[in-house]
C-alpha cells in the first residue's frame, strides 16, 4: 500500500507540473493567454473537490475500495497518456477535469482501507507514512520534472514524437506511476469491509458548511481574525499559482526553471512546518502566525522583483519557510481554540473557503496582470528594471498579505505591552541551551514517579484520587501530593502565592518563580524522594511543567531560565509519566464557576489561561515517550480508564506500605 500510496502521489504532482508545462507549451507567446491557461488548469484541479467532495466521499463509501482504487489509477494511466497524443489545450482542460473527479472516488477508498490493514495501535504510524509519500513525494517529482524536461531535449533527435514540448516525456512517465500503482494494489490482500445503513443522506453540502462554519467563525474576535488571515494567505497562493509559470517564463527560465521553483517552494514548506515551531518555540502562536503571514507577504514581495531565477529561488524558500509556518500555527490555533462539537465543521467550512478563494483569484489574476501590463522603471538616465504583469501583480499579493498578517497581529496578539521585537528575539533565545547545566542527583532506583498537570479546572484532583485508589487495590504504596502545599513548608509559601493581595503589594513574576521553586524545592527532598526510596509509587498534582507553563508562558518569563531554576531545586528529578489533563480555557472556567475564586492563578485572564494550555501541549509535543495528553472534557470515568491502562504496563512490582527504604 505505501508503495502504491508513493507512486500515486509521485504520478500527482508530476502530473500537476507536466499539465502545466503542456499548457504553457501550448500558448507559447501570449503572456495573457498562458496565465489564464494555467489558471485554468489549476481551477479544473480544485473545482471537483471544492464542490462535488462530500458527494463523492459519500458515494465512494459505497463502493468496493481495491476495485475503486484498481479502477482509478488505470483510468487516471489514461487520461495522462492521452494529453501528449492529443496535444489539444481543450483536451488538457477536459482530461484534468476528468482525472480529478476520478481522484475524488480513489482518495476516500485509499484513506478509508489503511486502517483496515494496520492494528489499531499502529494507526498513527501508518498515518505518518501516509503523509510522507503524500507531501515527501512532492521535491522528488519537481527534481523528476527538472530531469524529464532536460533529458526531452536529448532524446527528441530520435523520438520525433517528443519533438515540440518539453513536458510530453514527463507525461508519459507520470501515466506510467498510475498503471504501475494498479498493479500493486491488484495484487494486494485487502480484508473485505461489511457495508452498514447510512443514514441522513449523502453529505452536506458546500453552501451548508460554509454557512454553519462561517456563523461560528464570526462570533469569534479570534477565529474570525485567523481564518481571515488563512485566507487572504491562501488568496496569494492563488497568485502565484496563476501567473508562476509566467513569471518565470519571464524570467527565461522555462520549465526546468519552473521546476525548480516548484521545488524550492515545497522544500521551505516542509522547513517551516517540521523546524519553524520550534525556532519560535517561546512565541505564542498567535503572535507566530501574524509575524509569519507578514514576513511570507515581504518575501513574496522580493520574488516578484528579483529578475534573476536563482536569487528568486532563495526568496521562494523563504516564502515557503513562512507560509508552512503560518499554516502549522494556524491549524493548531483552530484545533485548541475551536469547541470540539464544532470542530469538524469549522475545518471543513475552512477547507472548503480556502478553495474558492484560490479559484476565484485565479480567475482574476491572469486579467489583473494584464491591466498592470509591462512597466519599465528608470530611476536614473544609466540604470533601468523593466517588470512584468505578473510580477507586478505577485508583488500586489505580497503587499495584501503582509496588511494581512499585520492586521491579524494586531486583532489576536495575547501578549499586548510585550514590544513584539523583543519578545521575537528572546525566543529565539530561548531555542538554545541553558548557559548554565545544573548538578543532576541520581534517580532513586525504586518508585515510581507521576506528575498531573493541566490548567485549572481541568480535574486533577479528581484523577489523582481515582488513581490512588485503583494503585492502593493493586498493592502499591501510594503517596499523594501536591505542588504548592506538600509540605508544611510549602502550606505558608501557598497562602503566599495563591491567596489574593492587594494592589499595594503586587507580587512580581520573578518572586513569584522564585516561591514555587523553593517550595518545589523542599518538597521533593522531604515527600517525593523519600517515597520513590521506598518504592512507592508518588502521584503529584503539579511539578515542573506548571512553572514552565504559568510563569513561563503565562507569566512572560525565559522559559530556558524557569526551567533552570525547577531543574536546579529538583536536582533534574523528571517524573516517569507526566499526565496532562488538556481542556479548552472556556471549559474550565464554567467548572471553575461553582467553586470559592480565592487563587491567584484562577483569576487570571482568558487570554492568560490560553497560553498556559499552549505551553503545556507544546511541552508533551516535544517529548511523547514521557507525556500523556488526555481530553479531560469527557467524563471522569473515561479519563480515569485511559490513564490506567497507560500507567499499567510501566508500573512497578508492588512494594507494601512500611517496608521501610531498600
Amino acid at each position: 500500500m505505501w508503495l502504491s500510496l508513493t507512486l500515486s502521489s509521485f504520478g500527482d504532482w508530476l502530473g500537476m507540473l507536466a499539465k502545466l508545462g503542456t499548457a504553457a507549451g501550448l500558448t507559447v507567446g501570449d503572456a495573457t493567454q498562458t496565465s489564464v491557461a494555467v489558471s485554468t488548469v489549476f481551477i479544473l484541479q480544485l473545482a471537483p473537490a471544492a464542490l462535488l467532495g462530500p458527494l463523492a466521499g459519500a458515494l465512494a463509501d459505497r463502493l468496493d475500495r481495491r476495485l475503486t482504487m484498481v479502477v482509478g489509477d488505470v483510468l487516471r494511466f489514461g487520461l495522462f497518456l492521452s494529453i501528449p497524443i492529443v496535444a489539444s489545450l481543450t483536451w488538457l482542460f477536459v482530461a484534468t477535469l476528468l482525472i480529478e473527479l476520478v481522484t475524488l472516488f480513489w482518495g476516500p477508498a485509499k484513506d478509508a482501507t489503511v486502517p483496515n490493514l494496520v492494528p489499531e495501535e499502529r494507526l498513527e504510524a501508518a498515518n505518518r507514512i501516509s503523509l510522507v509519500a503524500t507531501y515527501g513525494s512532492a521535491p522528488v517529482a519537481g527534481l523528476a520534472f527538472i530531469l524529464l524536461t532536460l533529458l526531452t531535449g536529448v532524446l527528441d533527435n530520435a523520438l520525433p514524437f517528443l519533438a515540440g514540448h518539453q513536458s510530453d516525456l514527463a507525461m508519459y512517465v507520470n501515466a506510467a506511476t498510475f498503471l504501475v500503482a494498479a498493479l500493486v494494489i491488484a495484487r494486494l490482500d485487502i480484508p473485505p469491509r461489511t457495508p452498514r445503513p447510512r443514514r441522513g443522506g449523502l453529505a452536506p453540502t458546500l453552501g451548508r458548511d460554509i454557512v454553519e462554519g462561517w456563523r461560528f467563525v464570526g462570533g469569534s474576535p479570534l477565529l474570525r481574525g485567523l481564518v481571515l488571515g488563512m485566507l487572504v494567505a491562501f488568496g496569494a497562493g492563488g497568485v502565484v499559482l496563476g501567473l508562476g509559470r509566467a513569471f518565470v517564463t519571464g524570467l527565461g527560465a522555462g520549465d526546468p526553471g519552473y521546476g525548480v521553483v516548484v521545488m524550492a517552494v515545497f522544500a521551505g514548506v516542509a522547513l517551516g512546518v517540521w523546524q519553524g515551531p520550534r525556532w519560535l518555540s517561546g512565541l505564542s502562536r498567535r503572535r507566530t502566525f501574524g509575524l509569519a503571514l507578514s514576513a511570507a507577504g515581504v518575501a513574496l514581495v522580493l520574488v516578484a522583483l528579483v529578475g534573476d531565477i536563482v536569487v528568486a529561488a532563495l526568496f521562494v524558500v523563504a516564502l515557503g519557510l513562512f507560509t508552512g509556518l503560518a499554516y502549522v500555527s494556524a491549524y493548531t490555533l483552530l484545533g485548541l481554540e475551536v469547541d470540539d462539537d464544532v470542530r469538524g465543521r469549522t475545518f471543513s467550512f475552512v477547507g472548503s473557503s480556502t478553495r474558492v478563494v484560490i479559484i476565484a483569484v485565479m480567475l482574476v489574476a491572469p486579467w489583473v496582470a494584464r491591466f498592470l501590463g509591462e512597466r519599465t522603471l528608470a530611476p536614473s538616465p544609466h540604470w533601468s528594471v523593466t517588470y512584468s504583469g505578473a510580477a507586478l501583480a505577485m508583488a500586489l499579493a505580497g503587499v495584501v498579505t503582509g496588511v494581512a498578517g499585520v492586521l491579524a497581529l494586531r486583532q489576536m496578539d495575547d501578549r499586548r505591552g510585550t514590544p513584539l521585537w523583543a519578545d521575537l528575539v528572546r525566543a529565539l533565545r530561548r531555542h538554545g541551551p541553558a548557559e548554565v547545566a545544573p548538578v543532576r542527583a541520581p534517580r532513586p532506583a525504586g518508585g515510581c514517579f507521576v506528575a498531573l498537570e493541566g490548567g485549572d479546572g481541568s480535574g486533577k484532583t479528581t484523577q489523582a484520587t481515582l488513581l490512588a485508589e485503583w494503585l492502593r487495590e493493586r498493592g502499591h504504596e501510594v503517596v499523594v501530593t501536591r505542588e504548592p502545599g506538600g509540605t508544611a513548608t510549602g502550606r505558608e509559601l501557598r497562602e503566599v502565592l495563591l491567596n489574593h493581595r492587594g494592589e499595594e503589594q503586587p507580587l512580581s513574576p520573578r518572586a513569584e518563580a522564585l516561591l514555587f521553586a523553593a517550595d518545589r524545592a523542599q518538597h521533593v527532598a522531604e515527600v517525593v524522594r523519600p517515597g520513590l526510596d521506598r518504592g512507592a509509587v508518588v502521584l503529584t498534582d503539579r511539578y515542573v511543567d506548571s512553572s514552565l507553563a504559568y510563569q513561563g508562558a503565562g507569566r512572560d518569563l525565559p522559559a530556558a531560565e524557569v526551567e533552570t531554576l525547577s531543574t536546579w531545586a529538583t536536582q533534574g528529578l523528571l517524573p516517569d509519566l507526566t499526565v496532562v489533563l488538556d481542556v479548552d480555557p472556556a471549559t474550565a472556567a464554567r467548572r471553575r464557576a461553582g467553586r470559592a475564586a480565592d487563587d491567584r492563578m484562577e483569576a487570571e485572564s482568558q487570554a492568560f489561561h490560553a497560553r498556559v494550555r499552549e505551553q503545556f501541549l507544546l511541552l508533551a509535543a516535544r517529548d511523547p515517550a514521557r507525556y500523556l495528553v488526555l481530553d479531560a472534557s469527557t467524563s471522569p470515568e473515561v479519563v480515569q480508564q485511559r490513564l490506567r491502562e497507560h500507567l499499567a504496563p510501566r508500573l512497578p512490582s508492588p512494594v507494601p506500605a512500611g517496608a521501610g527504604a531498600r
